[in-house]
């Protein structure tokens, strides 16, 4: 619900928004913005055929909680978390996309200061989502290597720490 409708809606609004605030004619990577729109279905109906697969859909919840994840989850873990990826690049390339326009397309006199604090949110999100969503990216990997490769990083019986996973 996260991935799939409330980060998009947000970026949409930032989209919408941010050049009309800083006076730019549109956002500085058009085709980039339509990418990370466009595999937002494609990613949205990966994680709803999930629901569809042998064993029923992902039952840990959307925190992907460790122990639930690898030691109790159904087969469709794999295209869920594969879903999460393609969701999280998505994230990525739209606040590549908000950096990069602010940056550089704000209108002659408009420094840093003189900005609208709407456009510093998003300017401060947007390196955040750049740092956080490799994490998440990782993490999740080391979910899905737990459960179908038989690493340990989040099984204790293994020499793995499950509240790993929430650090």
């Amino acid at each position: 619900m996260v991935f799939g409708a409330v980060m998009p809606a947000f970026t949409g609004l930032a989209n919408w928004m941010i050049p009309l605030m800083i006076g730019a004619p549109d956002m500085a990577l058009p085709r980039m913005n339509n990418w990370s729109f466009w595999i937002l279905p494609f990613a949205f109906s990966l994680l709803l055929s999930s629901l569809f697969m042998e064993g029923g859909g992902p039952n840990f919840g959307w925190t992907f909680y460790a122990p639930l994840s690898t030691t109790y989850s159904p087969a469709s873990t794999g295209l869920f978390v594969f879903a999460i990826h393609i969701m999280g690049i998505s994230s990525i390339m739209g606040a590549i996309n908000v950096v990069v326009t602010i940056i550089n397309m704000r209108a002659p006199g408009m420094t840093y200061m003189k900005m609208p604090l709407f456009v510093w949110t998003w300017l401060i999100t947007a390196f955040l989502l750049m740092a956080v969503m490799p994490v998440l990216a990782g993490a999740v990997t080391m979910v899905l290597t737990d459960k179908y490769f038989g690493t340990s990083f989040f099984d204790a019986a293994g020499g793995g720490d499950p509240v790993m996973f929430q650090h």
